[in-house]
């Protein structure tokens, strides 16, 4: 790749467009770079019997005014895929992330067999996005399994060899028993094939190699797409899904052979009674089945919640059942002061993975589900993936169980646990300011995606700012960094390095134990590098050993993750003010919420400053939210926060913004009318078309209804553009909406008849 790059950079009349040297996987792409999706990739709702199914086809049916032909297919048990073509060449590949934001995976994408990176045929759109499933078959992952059980041995019997070398100078003698909990932990066993292909298409390859790297070649190649849908396409040449299914076939991409266009309910129980009975028969891993209107101009019409389409649903077969014992019944405190009985179990295998802990809620559910520590539990994943104790097997006890007693006090700091609000069935802890438990979520929450999405900010770095740490050269206890969130902006590089801490996890709250018994700990910080002396770098082992030298000359440097903490800090002080808002772990202030705030009031004075009636009204906010600001700014130390965060450089207002409500009242341009912004608008981000709308007086909708005066709609618009279209409202381009946003309605130009 250096010669041809030197190459072209000498003649670049040699360089074509289809050089290696212009093709997608930029570097650093395998430290997972974020992109934003064209189009939002949704979920879908779930049912969990037959009868949920009929009901859902008979409400669907009545939304849609006319019978529906259904289109039935396997709910993979995968990973869900985003590939970005435009005018048929991949641009992009990412996971489905947040449904908004995803993780780029492009190289290994275009890795693997059934992804083209070119589409076959002509005619392609200039921007379409194909969603599809990445799996491991049953017959490759058990392949997979005894590869690593092969590669094991290999790595086992390369550290014995590796001692039989060097024995003769010393070495202490040969640990088994270490040396084969070693090979496991580089090659274990994949509990199972969803987890193994999530794991594969994010892994970095170019930083493996050996026997690593044999695995990992393995692992990427042992990956399978099938894909099922489109997005960002608003004017497919189709007319039902079952014909896009055909299209990308046509295309070059793999779509599944399980798939039928069904008319009744009854042919839809048949086919979830025949794949329920054959699941063995498959070749991949299904939990479900998935039933879609086939239609889609009804898509369009049935359109979406906030997180899932109406014209499709997820059939969940029954989650698989086991037996455990219950060991013990302990307490954890996540960031909210929330105190979570949760359930500690023999570990079991469970729909594909090991579970020895389930969350049991609150102390009420502990009673309703009637066990006691040291009962046979039985344990399922709900909707399989969340780990649920359902109850016990009361005729296998033996007189020796016990009650539990939900704690007085919070385990991590001692203060009481009491119902924050009368009412209140959740216990909490009554010290949210300095509670270790609390400050170390909402740290990690701050870091989050859907806050100021900090990727150095995760559970590790949280864990070490806010407990109790070490120097990690000279042993030193050190006490919190962060005892509270208020001196986040104020970190300093020479403060974070040396922190050592001992790792937690998140759900309980307990120390994280090797497998030598000890707690982990970690120095997320800090580099160390090992040296040896002048004179002695190129000295081969075995002189180094007979004259004593040895690796024990360290220079401790920043890591790369302390580097980049600080950067991301500093850049966060100036993310959107939606973004600081969610970070400031206001209760029931989430995303949406926050959005709807920050376009309305434009700085957070502004929502402070507002009274309930006046936040209630903002849509999407309501009285619940209004009542949450309210109590948050009562809290003196949350002023505290705020003031402190300001003082380091922190912006909470939107530059220009004029004001809650002050463009509408001094009769803006858009006063009066509702405005949709899809799609990607050149010159605008999503947030910036938003807020460009509330700044002109107009009303900034999420949803295409008959009150919708305008869409302006970019590529990628997908079904709120169809919706606009099928009702007769009047779309516009990125330049109309400019136009529409500065000068109002009357300056555009006449529509198009």
């Amino acid at each position: 790749m250096r010669r041809l790059e030197d190459l072209e950079r000498a003649h670049p009349e040699l360089q074509n467009r289809d050089s290696p040297t212009l093709s997608v996987g930029a570097p650093g792409e395998t430290e997972l770079d974020t992109i934003e999706h064209a189009e939002r990739m949704l979920s879908l709702d779930n049912v969990f019997s037959l009868d949920e199914l009929r009901e859902w086809c008979a409400k669907t049916r009545a939304a849609a005014g006319r019978d529906v032909a259904w289109l039935t297919e396997l709910k993979i048990d995968g990973l869900a895929l985003n590939l970005r073509y435009e005018n048929g060449s991949l641009t992009s590949a990412a996971t489905r992330g947040d449904g908004r934001i995803g993780e780029l995976v492009t190289q290994n994408a275009l890795r693997l067999a059934d992804v083209p990176e070119r589409l076959a045929g002509y005619g392609h759109p200039a921007l379409v996005e194909v969603r599809g499933e990445v799996f491991i078959p049953v017959a490759a992952f058990e392949e997979l399994n005894a590869l690593q059980a092969e590669l094991r041995e290999r790595a086992y019997a390369e550290s014995r060899e590796k001692w039989e070398h060097v024995r003769s100078a010393g070495k202490k003698a040969f640990d088994e028993e270490a040396r084969r909990r070693s090979a496991e932990r580089r090659f274990p066993a994949f509990a199972n094939p969803r987890n193994a292909a999530s794991g594969g298409l994010r892994q970095d390859l170019d930083k493996k190699e050996g026997l690593e790297l044999e695995a990992g070649e393995a692992r990427l190649g042992s990956l399978r797409l099938y894909v099922h849908g489109i997005g960002a396409w608003p004017d497919p040449p189709v007319a039902a899904q079952s014909e896009v299914y055909e299209l990308l076939a046509g295309w070059g991409l793999p779509t599944s052979p399980h798939t039928r266009v069904l008319a009744t309910d009854a042919e839809l129980a048949d086919f979830v009674h025949h794949y329920g009975e054959n699941r063995a028969s498959v070749e991949h891993e299904l939990d479900g089945i998935v039933v879609k209107v086939d239609e889609l101009a009804l898509h369009a019409e049935l359109a979406e919640t906030s997180r899932a389409p109406r014209w499709a649903i997820a059939y969940k077969y029954p989650p698989e059942e086991v037996q455990t014992r219950l060991i013990d019944i302990r307490v954890g405190v996540g960031r909210t002061g929330r105190a979570t009985p949760y359930a500690v179990m023999e570990p079991k295998l469970v729909a594909g993975s090991e579970v020895s802990r389930a969350t049991l809620h609150n102390q009420e559910v502990v009673v309703h589900k009637g066990v006691l520590i040291g009962d046979l539990v039985v344990l399922r994943k709900a909707g399989d993936v969340i780990p649920e104790v359902l109850g016990p097997v009361a005729e296998a006890r033996d007189g020796s169980e016990r009650a539990f007693v939900m704690p007085t006090e919070c385990p991590e700091c001692g203060h009481e646990l009491r119902p924050m609000k009368e009412g209140d069935i959740d216990l909490r802890c009554s010290n949210p300011r300095t509670c270790p438990a609390q400050v170390r979520g909402r740290v990690e929450h701050i870091g989050s995606r859907g806050a100021l999405d900090i990727e150095a900010l995760g559970e590790v770095a949280a864990a070490a700012l806010t407990r109790p740490a070490r120097n990690a050269q000279t042993g030193e206890e050190l006490a919190p960094l962060l005892p509270t969130e208020e001196g986040l902006f104020d970190l300093e590089l020479e403060r974070i390095v040396p922190l050592e801490v001992v790792v937690t996890d998140p759900e309980t709250g307990e120390d994280r134990v090797g497998d030598d018994g000890e707690p982990v700990r970690r120095a997320p910080f800090q580099r160390i590098e090992k040296v040896y002396p002048p004179g002695w770098e190129d000295a081969t082992p075995a002189e180094r050993r007979r004259a004593g030298v040895r690796k024990d000359h360290l220079i401790v440097h920043p890591s790369a993750q302390a580097v980049k903490l600080l950067e991301e800090l500093e850049r966060a002080k100036t993310k959107e003010l939606w973004r600081l808002l969610v970070s400031l772990n206001i209760r029931h202030v989430g995303p949406v919420a926050a959005r709807a705030l920050a376009a309305y009031f434009g700085s957070l004075d502004a929502i402070r400053a507002a009274g309930r009636d006046e936040l209630a009204a903002v849509e999407g906010v309501g009285p619940i939210i209004a009542d949450a600001l309210l109590d948050w700014f009562e809290a003196d130390w949350h002023r505290v926060i705020v003031d402190r965060w300001v003082a380091a450089g922190v912006r909470f207002s939107i530059p220009d913004h004029p004001g809650p409500g002050a463009a509408s009242a001094a009769g803006g341009v858009l006063a009066g009318l509702t405005v949709v912004a899809t799609g990607a608008l050149e010159g605008y981000t999503r947030d910036g078309a938003q807020e460009a709308i509330v700044q002109a007086g107009g009303k900034a909708a999420s949803s295409v209804s008959k009150k919708t005066d305008f869409v302006a709609a970019g590529p990628g618009a997908g079904s709120k553009l169809a919706k606009a279209e099928s009702l007769g409202v009047r779309v516009l381009d990125a330049e109309q909406f400019r136009i529409l946003v500065t000068e109002g309605p009357g300056a555009l130009p006449p529509a198009e008849a």
